[in-house]
């Protein structure tokens, strides 16, 4: 069964629109490392403060992201764009990531009520 997996990070407010040119291209070594990671149908979304919110599917998060963490090309990645970030106590982006806890999911209550 595939993880929802919701988690939230922050840009500098300034740094927006070099995060938005950044992720226009990202590098296809990265595409590819994402997808071979376990990244399925994953978002972005930024709002005009900096926060950022993101959205993936997976079948285990926590290998998803040890795969990102070992990775070369993520690590070129990091150091090419995490200085963007609002400070946290994490060496890479992929070290912040905390998933937020589902609340609500339509379709699964949808199909429990048409039994």
């Amino acid at each position: 069964m595939s993880e929802k997996v919701c988690f939230l990070l922050r840009i500098e407010q300034h740094r927006i629109p070099e995060y938005l040119a950044w992720h226009e291209n990202v590098w296809p070594e990265m595409l590819e490392q994402l997808r071979d990671a376990g990244y399925r149908n994953y978002s972005i979304f930024i709002d005009d403060s900096g926060l950022l919110v993101g959205y993936l599917e997976t079948d285990d998060f926590e290998a998803t992201l040890a795969a990102m963490r070992s990775s070369e090309v993520n690590e070129r990645w990091s150091a090419a764009t995490g200085d963007m970030f609002v400070p946290v106590d994490a060496a890479r982006p992929v070290d912040a990531v905390v998933a937020l806890r589902q609340a609500f999911d339509l379709d699964a209550q949808l199909m429990r009520v048409a039994g």
